[in-house]
């Protein structure tokens, strides 16, 4: 089975109840976009047919370990006709890990139209990844993540708002072909919107060193979308100041339609010595340590 698929494959324990597995990886701590994928596809399963996911907002509130399964509780917030809300707790040996909040629409509603235009960038088969020149955390990142298509568009190449402060372009899809499930599709974009946001905040900074987690993270689901084909997130750094950064990114489909938007704050502390910007097993040191 592939990796994504085992990622969201959670077996359910009781009525609202759910776990996920251990899945093997090189990061020490748990890939935030696992934990907030996997809490989604609890949320998604304990609602009716007919009712899809428009908006999730979580805190990640512990740093999880990857080495331990992960315990989702799901509460029933409301059961309307138009709306569903759920709240999710990611748990590990007893804490949690993750909290999210959720709602999901009914289908078929109407109303007014609109939505921002894609920028025009070179097209994924034209950019070749160039992993010499990233940051030791960005390449440990992208192996981590390999069974992603991840292509970072080189600045040069599409014009910059120049009342933005940090920008950044990435192209990225699943490698493994999804099932014809818009479930997959979204929880599997929700696993994905974590993947280089956080990095957009450090391309105005070449050099500096930082702590890097993720500490909150908003997402809303706009249109249909397939994770399997070409995504174009077009990210946005806002702010960085006190040891945080504010991220933004817009997700498009190679057509041009707006599919997602997501907004997170991270941790961008300045590194201390003899710490690991993002701790893996595959360095140094193998020390767990929390983002708090």
């Amino acid at each position: 089975m592939a990796r994504i698929n085992r990622v969201l494959d959670l077996e359910q324990i009781e009525r609202d109840l759910f776990r996920g597995t251990v899945i093997e990886s090189a990061l020490l701590r748990t890939f935030g976009g696992q934990v907030a994928a996997q809490a989604l596809v609890a949320a998604t399963r304990t609602v009716d047919d007919g009712f899809a996911v428009h908006s999730l907002h979580g805190y990640f509130v512990s740093a999880g370990r990857s080495d331990r399964p992960t315990i989702f509780l799901v509460d029933r917030i409301r059961d309307g006709r138009s709306f569903c809300s759920r709240q999710v707790r990611a748990i590990q040996s007893g804490q949690p890990i993750f909290i999210m909040s959720a709602s999901f629409h009914c289908s078929g509603d109407h109303g007014i139209e609109h939505s921002d235009q894609m920028r025009k960038v070179p097209d994924p088969e034209e950019i070749v990844t160039d992993v010499s020149n990233m940051r030791e955390s960005m390449r440990a990142l992208l192996a981590e993540w390999s069974d992603f298509d991840i292509r970072v568009v080189d600045p040069a190449h599409y014009q910059h708002n120049p009342y933005t402060a940090s920008q950044q372009v990435v192209w990225l899809r699943s490698r493994t072909r999804l099932p014809d499930d818009d479930v997959a599709h979204v929880c599997t974009l929700a696993y994905m919107s974590d993947m280089t946001l956080l990095q957009s905040a450090l391309v105005p900074h070449p050099g500096a060193e930082v702590q890097e987690a993720s500490l909150d993270h908003a997402m809303w689901f706009l249109r249909p979308f397939r994770a399997d084909e070409w995504l174009l997130y077009d990210q946005v750094s806002p702010s960085a100041s006190g040891g945080r950064a504010l991220t933004h990114g817009r997700i498009f489909d190679r057509a041009g339609n707006l599919v997602a938007v997501v907004t997170q704050e991270g941790l961008a502390r300045t590194l201390r010595p003899g710490t690991q910007s993002i701790p893996m097993s595959t360095l140094a040191t193998n020390e767990r340590t929390s983002p708090q």
